[in-house]
């Protein structure tokens, strides 16, 4: 039997949100949403994720992606998670003379301290909140959810001007992230 939020078929189309502990604003920073942009990349280059549209915000990150056989996506999303924790983490951890990267890996500690499943620290909430796509409007739907993200957040007046989004490629600009156009 499937766990709750857990994905039945590894090669799907998917809707996925993978959000940081208790929505800490840690992709404010320049240096960290590029992280995740290489990471991302990296992914799609070496470990089977297509992607079709994503953004990136301070505290979340929406995806509409799958895996390509024989991969999984449930294994690709558990490490580029943990890839992405590790380097941000890592880079607190450089320069926690600062008050606010003390207060963030405080919290991150606390957070792992509470959870007998983590050894330090709890960068991101379980799981990435999977919902399978089951139609094209259903795409649609959520595709347009992804890239209104930065409107509804007002960081940008229109979709495609937000740098870390895959709006920009659906308006003939190329974005960040390789993706794969629907």
């Amino acid at each position: 039997m499937d766990k709750p939020f857990s994905i039945s078929d590894q090669h799907a189309v998917h809707f996925l949100t993978m959000t940081v502990v208790d929505w800490i604003d840690i992709f404010s920073r320049k240096e960290f949403k590029l992280e995740v942009v290489d990471s991302l990349n990296y992914c799609i280059k070496n470990k089977g994720l297509e992607v079709y549209s994503w953004c990136l915000m301070t505290n979340h990150l929406h995806l509409l992606a799958r895996a390509i056989e024989p991969f999984r996506l449930s294994d690709i999303l558990r490490d580029f998670k943990s890839h992405v924790a590790r380097k941000v983490l890592e880079s607190l951890e450089k320069e926690s003379i600062e008050s606010r990267a003390r207060w963030i890996l405080n919290h991150f500690k606390y957070r792992g301290n509470i959870s007998s499943k983590v050894k330090d620290y709890r960068f991101w909430e379980n799981g990435f909140h999977p919902v399978e796509i089951t139609s094209a409007n259903f795409f649609e739907q959520k595709l347009k959810y992804i890239h209104q993200n930065p409107l509804r957040a007002m960081i940008v007046e229109e979709d495609h001007h937000y740098l870390f989004s895959s709006a920009r490629d659906y308006t003939g600009i190329k974005g960040l992230v390789n993706i794969s156009l629907y």
